[in-house]
């Protein structure tokens, strides 16, 4: 039998998510219980499980009632719970670890559902699909790209104005980096806004120039002026909807079980309820509003606060940006870039507004989540938090540091003295690796820093961005062991870190992030059903060769969500 078919019904246990509210499991343990009347609904046997709980760390076996883990151990232990009509499976020659955590990304960028997807390796080809898409437009509608990447091109050089105004000459034209902080748009696009060279570049935002003309790159808040010129198209609820299943199904496949939206708006916070309703949500969410959205002004004057919802859509902490990206190279440092003496990243926030803001969600009961990647940036959220912590009693709020990418020996001591959670991109260095030439050899020993933070006792969350980085998380484990980028060459080696400390920040460390660690993140009885079978042990396979393990299957909270 192949390891595919040892597994293969379509739905492995087939059980409601709320049988598990009508008996308690927290003390339940697999031998010492067998006179006890709880029966596994579904039993798994025969497989090597990577429990990440440290009071029994391996397994091979597990039963599962309702949407909870009854027992954890051997063959034996949890063969003694089934009963004639319980499932079993047998998962001989197969991997089993909890339900892999995505403690930051964007799942419901539509993508292709609204603009023509641009992820191509020649300009020419992306002016032939933009030039397509213009011959399907009424005149004046604008043209749309998605899922651009500046340095993936053959040609070694990024998209421009021209490019553009070639490609669509009638019409307003604007390609969205996949990073989202910058974007290119042709002439016609800039003519809309009344933008020509001599406009001054807005406060935390940029119109790029070069020998006395506009490149046609927008970044930060320069970009946002053409989200209001009609670049995007309307995008109705049924749509977003679909958008969220169609991200969660695609989640599942790569084993997770939990993710996190790290920006949404009151569009986005739907979508996820429309589809769950629908039976259609394929992970579960923490739903960090953004701080200038409608939705976040509504929950606070409904008293609503961090925490507040269930196992399956939970408000996270609220979300605010300080500075640029990492990718597209427009992050706060202290020192510039590579080749750019002039240019140290863009601030789209002051001291001020992250004190404003902060104070503000606290006030609130909010925990906060602030877009820091340079290390300007990072010392101003963490003037901010250490501000609103001065006086503070009570549990560690959590406070966040989203992306938290250039770290140095001052501030990862602040940063542990506060409590907070840095949330490093974890699968950068392998998919973006012509981009760390901007930084530098020397800077990306200090950049996306997971050896440092666990070494200064930090709990480092796993956070993919996406779409600006991929979302596989073996992908992720790899770049986090490796240090390798997927043409060979290293950066940063010395923030390598193990495989077994890459499997603990993406699912232990995950569920600490959100302030769930009590339901998930490990295979303990009584946490939610939630694991992940893979066709081979990350542990035992080459370190390079980890990006080729396939997940075989996906549990959430006992149901099925994928299967190879």
């Amino acid at each position: 039998m192949s390891k595919t078919s040892q597994l293969s019904r379509r739905h492995f246990l087939g059980v409601s998510a709320g049988a598990a509210a009508t008996f308690g499991l927290a003390g339940c343990t697999p031998a010492a219980k067998q006179e006890s009347p709880l029966r596994a609904e579904a039993v798994l046997t025969g497989g090597s499980i990577l429990t990440m709980d440290p009071d029994r760390p391996f397994a091979t076996a597990l039963a599962v009632r309702g949407d909870r883990l009854l027992a954890v151990g051997s063959d034996e232990e949890i063969l003694a719970l089934a009963h004639p009509k319980s499932r079993r499976f047998d998962a001989h020659g197969l991997t089993v670890l909890p339900g892999f955590i995505d403690s930051h990304s964007h799942p419901l960028f539509v993508g292709d559902l609204f603009g023509v997807n641009v992820d191509l390796r020649r300009i020419q080809s992306v002016k032939d699909v933009l030039s397509q898409e213009a011959a399907t437009k009424r005149p004046g509608e604008w043209v749309l790209g998605v899922m651009y990447d500046d340095t993936k091109f053959e040609d070694g050089r990024p998209l421009t104005r021209v490019d553009l105004d070639e490609a669509v000459p009638e019409h307003p034209a604007l390609v969205l980096h996949r990073g989202g902080h910058t974007g290119v748009v042709n002439s016609l696009a800039f003519a809309e806004l009344g933008v020509d060279v001599d406009t001054p570049d807005p406060v935390g935002g940029k119109f790029y120039r070069d020998n006395g003309q506009l490149t046609g790159k927008v970044a930060s808040n320069a970009l946002y002026y053409f989200f209001g010129a009609g670049a995007m198209p309307r995008i109705d609820r049924d749509l977003r909807r679909k958008a969220a299943t169609l991200a969660s199904k695609k989640m599942a496949a790569a084993g997770l079980t939990s993710t996190t939206d790290s920006e949404g708006g009151l569009e986005q916070f739907l979508a996820y309820q429309d589809a769950r309703e629908n039976e259609e949500l394929h992970f579960r969410i923490s739903f960090m509003p953004s701080g200038r959205s409608a939705v976040y002004e509504s929950l606070k004057r409904a008293g609503v606060r961090s925490g507040f919802g269930d196992e399956m859509i939970r408000i996270g902490a609220v979300k605010f940006l300080a500075d640029g990206s990492a990718s597209e190279r427009t992050m706060r440092m202290s020192t510039p870039y590579e080749g750019r003496p002039d240019d140290f990243g863009i601030l789209t926030m002051s001291q001020e507004d992250i004190h404003a803001a902060v104070g503000d969600a606290v006030a609130h009961g909010f925990r906060v989540g602030i877009h820091a990647n340079g290390d300007v940036a990072i010392d101003m959220v963490l003037k901010a938090y250490e501000r609103v912590l001065e006086n503070h009693t009570g549990p560690n709020p959590r406070h966040r540091i989203e992306h938290c990418s250039l770290i140095n020996d001052s501030l990862l001591a602040r940063i542990k003295a506060t409590g907070a959670i840095p949330t490093p991109f974890y699968t950068y260095i392998y998919y973006h690796g012509n981009k760390w030439l901007d930084y530098g050899e020397e800077r990306m020993r200090s950049m996306f820093a997971h050896r440092s933070f666990l070494d200064a006792g930090i709990p480092v969350a796993p956070a993919s961005d996406y779409v600006p980085g991929p979302y596989e998380p073996l992908m992720a484990i790899q770049s986090m062991v490796t240090r390798t980028d997927s043409q060979g060459r290293e950066w940063g080696p010395n923030q390598r870190i193990s495989v077994d400390e890459a499997l603990r920040i993406c699912t232990v460390n995950g569920a600490y992030a959100s302030f769930e660690e009590s339901i998930k993140g490990s295979l303990t009885p009584g946490k939610l059903a939630d694991f992940v079978v893979l066709d081979q042990d990350p542990r035992h396979v080459d370190p390079f060769s980890i990006v080729d393990i396939r997940p075989v299957r996906t549990v959430m909270g006992g149901r099925t969500t994928f299967e190879a």
